[in-house]
């Protein structure tokens, strides 16, 4: 199953489970199912309750904290990811404020998808990953599609918590299939934190060389650097691949070095906060500070053969991780 099919069904099991969750963007109902068609099949199954709405990532945001106010629960979609800034007041100062400032906590059961990520030529302003412009409001959780994670969890869980969630789905991921992983590297089922750890079958012993930590859509990349950097290197690399971005939490390996990747440009980044809560935690135990790779410092253009020269990619983590490790 491709993720994109696996995060449909996800969301028909969560309709059909939920009778008072409601769906709603701009173009979800069929027969176009949305521009990436996760919603494909939806307003068929549940016409009262899957609404397609005007260009309004405001109004729609709003409209779901709404009815979450209410005691409803909803999933709104934002067609681009990059367009979630014009949601930003929606979700930081009406419905992340919501599950507390009333005196008592209030459940706030939403969920907004947002479609992130370059690597398909959609240009500026429709292939970034804004990822970091969300970190560390009260009230706000984040999460990212892992392509080692069921999303039907992953739905349940964002509801389950009562507070108003974001979830960031990297495109690239949409035709991938879940828990693809070549050997000689396996994969282990997600710990109760949600994050996915992949290693080299049986390990040398000892514990890896480094640890890389990747979300999303830079899992794969990851992977194929751990898979050079073994082959040409003899340099073993863990993968671990989160769930829940913020608030963040991680169980480290034994390792001296941790590098952590993510497809945005650096600063103040969701990197720069899991180095800060490895560093808390395990600073004791590491050779030196954690290490971010990211994208370069540039807009994302359409061209291809110019976007592969921004994108954070495979060759770029072996690059950094060879160079860091070996001095």
């Amino acid at each position: 199953m491709r993720v994109a099919e696996n995060l449909n069904a996800a969301l028909h099991g969560l309709m059909e489970r939920t009778p008072d969750l409601y769906l709603i963007g701009e173009d979800v109902a069929d027969p176009y199912g949305g521009a990436f068609k996760i919603t494909r099949g939806l307003s068929s199954r549940f016409p009262e309750r899957v609404l397609t709405t005007p260009i309004s990532e405001n109004a729609l945001t709003g409209i779901a904290a709404g009815l979450a106010l209410a005691g409803d629960s909803a999933i709104a979609e934002i067609m681009f990811g990059d367009f979630a800034t014009l949601a930003f007041d929606q979700l930081v100062n009406f419905a992340a404020k919501s599950v507390s400032m009333y005196g008592d906590r209030l459940p706030m059961r939403m969920i907004v998808r947002c479609p992130v990520g370059g690597g398909r030529g959609y240009g500026p302003t429709h292939s970034q990953s804004l990822q970091k412009h969300f970190l560390g409001v009260p009230g706000l959780a984040l999460y990212e599609v892992s392509p080692f994670r069921d999303n039907a969890a992953v739905l349940a869980e964002m509801l389950a918590r009562q507070e108003p969630c974001v979830l960031f789905e990297d495109k690239v991921l949409y035709t991938r299939p879940m828990e693809e992983v070549r050997a000689p590297f396996v994969l282990q089922p997600p710990d109760g934190s949600g994050m996915a750890r992949v290693s080299l079958a049986g390990g040398s012993g000892g514990g890896p060389d480094c640890v890389l930590i990747a979300a999303g859509g830079t899992a794969h990349r990851a992977l194929d650097a751990m898979r050079s950097l073994l082959l040409e290197e003899e340099i073993e690399c863990t993968l671990l691949v989160p769930s829940r971005l913020y608030p963040f939490d991680v169980e480290l390996p034994d390792t001296r070095q941790v590098f952590v990747v993510e497809e945005g440009t650096a600063g103040g980044t969701w990197g720069a906060e899991v180095a800060h809560v490895i560093h808390q935690r395990h600073w004791e135990r590491l050779a030196r500070p954690v290490t971010l790779v990211h994208s370069a410092d540039s807009v994302i253009p359409t061209a291809p053969h110019l976007e592969r020269e921004v994108l954070v990619s495979a060759s770029t983590i072996h690059r950094v991780i060879q160079e860091t490790l070996s001095g």
